[in-house]
């Protein structure tokens, strides 16, 4: 019982961590594609030094391969989405329509998970769409930024269920090596071919490489890798609606900085 409590302690410091991602993106300077790159190349390059250093194997079967990649695109538009929706409203707004995400999810996990939907779970659903209602009434002014986030709820529901399903065949660090590999070329084919005669725009200011270390260490790498193993026993569901909580550490942490 209390080993499978250390799952939940778990998911709260993840939470915690994820708290930063929103600030984090409101802090650096460059757009929502180049740090996502940035995001994900810093994070598959020290989970593949890890890796190396403590001899893990990056071996892994061609059908759980597959299956990361595809999630991988998947994570990329998440977070393409949520940053945009950040430069294109305030923070915010963004984590609170975001939070829409407990809705997809209880729609989507029993399609997967092959189960019923659960009455607690629908109801809140219900409350989630009224919630919505109010804040596209009161902030008609970030519709933009709005629609995105509820694009990266969906996303980002989408992605935590397969990944609820995929622990069962493989290990977290593996899965997460992978899957960010995997958004990680989506990424930089799209940089490419947009940016293939202007490689200056993938120069950053100085200022925005500590924000980028710490988004791509702490936030990616090590926060990630943590988001896949907790649901080895808590399921998607539950880990969504925990990660509801991170406005309110967001508003937590943004006062004590």
């Amino acid at each position: 019982m209390l080993k499978d409590y250390k799952y939940h302690i778990w998911l709260h410091v993840i939470v915690l961590i994820f708290g930063f991602t929103g600030i984090l993106g409101k802090l650096i300077s460059v757009n929502s594609y180049l740090l996502v790159w940035y995001r994900v190349l810093i994070g598959v390059f020290f989970i593949g030094l890890y890796f190396l250093i403590t001899k893990h194997s990056f071996k892994i079967p061609k059908k759980i391969l597959i299956k990361t990649f595809f999630i991988g695109v998947l994570i990329a538009l998440h977070w393409i989405a949520f940053f945009e929706a950040i430069k294109q409203s305030n923070v915010s707004i963004a984590l609170v329509c975001i939070s829409s995400s407990a809705l997809f999810t209880s729609l989507i996990e029993p399609i997967y998970f092959k189960r019923k939907i659960k009455s607690y779970e629908f109801l809140l659903g219900i409350v989630i769409i009224v919630g919505l209602y109010f804040v596209f009434s009161f902030e008609f002014n970030y519709v933009l930024g709005m629609i995105l986030s509820v694009i990266a709820a969906a996303l980002g529901s989408w992605f935590t269920v397969l990944n609820g399903l995929l622990i069962k065949e493989s290990n977290a660090k593996t899965i997460s090596f992978y899957e960010l590999l995997g958004a990680l070329g989506v990424v930089s084919i799209y940089l490419l071919i947009t940016n293939f005669s202007d490689f200056s725009k993938f120069l950053v200011p100085v200022a925005d490489i500590k924000w980028l270390l710490i988004l791509g260490i702490l936030c990616t790498a090590f926060a990630f890798i943590v988001s896949v193993e907790v649901m080895k026993k808590i399921s998607p569901f539950t880990v969504v609606i925990s990660v509801n909580l991170e406005p309110i550490y967001s508003v937590i942490i943004a006062v004590l900085i």
